[in-house]
């Protein structure tokens, strides 16, 4: 077994990712117009506006009021056209969960609900293929992940099978129903959750990650309530990333990012071959930091948010050989104490969630949740 540095070595001298169509023009000085208003800066043709703030309803319908430290998130379609964005709400001692929005077919909100609540710092999530919300907890090494129904009409469902760790994020890949797991920590690893059948994520197994060079393999952890040790060091040569954020599933890969590095991997779930994609230290244009959530556009791009660096919604443009470059879509202004959360887009593409977790306050009954819309500008690609 070769030891980590090497191995993270032999990851980066590997790295490749195949082509992605793009968001933004392919010119590196985009054009943008800068909203006085919400005090952001965003390309020009786009739209900016609030559709919640914490301790408020919602702008629009709804008596649920918004709330704090909004996180993760996450939209799912409706059965009238409209859609459904979920968001996580990081507050410890059993004061967290997550709400939801609601809008109509024209993308106006209808209403807001809880969909989960009396957990703790609950951070990202994932949502699966068979339209629920993966909720986790990132509270320490108890942290657990609830199942939740969008729609608020069927209680949230605890996962214990998923394992108790610091949690972060989730990603599902819709061939297998296969479960891949971020854990926040400085030594902290990669697990996997292999269902029995997919979409029953009551009975399965927990695996943890280990290195072979550049390729990952699969080890089972012994006891996935870390009631005889914490789940990352119960497996002796796992293999350690620094500090696990988001992670995202596309075209036969999950993409993750790591906050103590500021990196982004590619891991392909055919071979197990573990890539990495952005790296602040060698990147040509290192404006990418804090990096933390992330999303896929519909056309398939990478879009990473900070957590604090320059508050921005940053998208990894791919140039093939050259690799990925780093383009800015969203920058929040004024709000240096705040992180940007939960970036997803609206079942029909034209609108993109996102949240400052704690506003230009700084504070977590500050947050504030926006909708981006594209409106008529042209996706380059």
């Amino acid at each position: 077994m070769i030891g980590r540095r090497q191995f993270v070595r032999n990851v980066f001298a590997a790295a490749a990712a195949a082509p992605f169509a793009k968001i933004l023009p392919a010119r590196a000085d985009v054009p943008t117009t800068f909203d006085t208003a919400l005090k952001a800066t965003i390309p020009q043709g786009m739209s900016l506006r609030a559709v919640a703030y914490s301790g408020k309803p919602a702008v629009g319908g709804g008596t649920y009021l918004w709330h704090a430290a909004p996180d993760g998130g996450a939209c799912f379609g409706a059965a009238d056209g409209g859609w459904i964005y979920v968001s996580n709400s990081e507050i410890g001692r059993k004061g967290g969960g997550a709400g939801a929005l609601r809008f109509d077919a024209n993308g106006q909100v209808v209403g807001s609900y809880p969909v989960l609540q009396g957990t703790s710092n609950n951070c990202a999530g994932g949502k699966t293929p068979w339209g629920t919300w993966l909720s986790c907890e990132e509270d320490q090494d108890t942290g657990l992940v609830h199942e939740c129904d969008p729609s608020g009409a069927k209680a949230a469902v605890v996962r214990p099978g998923l394992g108790a760790f610091n949690h972060e994020a989730a990603a599902v890949d819709p061939a297998t129903g296969i479960v891949y797991l971020t854990e926040d920590r400085p030594d902290g690893c990669l697990y996997r959750f292999v269902p029995q059948a997919i979409g029953d994520l009551a009975n399965g197994r927990l695996e943890v990650a280990v290195s072979e060079g550049t390729r990952l393999t699969w080890t089972a952890v012994p006891d996935v309530a870390g009631t005889s040790a914490p789940l990352r060091k119960q497996v002796p040569n796992a293999a350690q990333f620094k500090g696990g954020e988001g992670i995202v599933y596309t075209q036969g890969k999950v993409f993750f990012t790591t906050k103590g590095d500021n990196r982004v991997y590619a891991l392909a779930l055919a071979s197990n071959e573990l890539s990495i994609v952005y790296d602040v230290r060698t990147s040509k244009n290192p404006i990418l930091r804090g990096v933390d959530n992330i999303e896929v556009s519909p056309n398939g791009e990478l879009l990473v948010a900070e957590d604090g660096g320059d508050m921005q919604i940053v998208a990894l443009v791919n140039e093939g050989a050259a690799g990925y470059r780093p383009m800015v879509l969203v920058t929040l202004h004024d709000q240096n104490g705040s992180e940007i959360t939960g970036p997803s887009f609206s079942p029909d593409g034209k609108r993109l969630y996102f949240s400052s977790q704690r506003g230009p306050e700084g504070k977590s009954e500050f947050g504030i949740t926006y909708e981006l819309r594209l409106g008529s500008v042209k996706l380059a690609g």
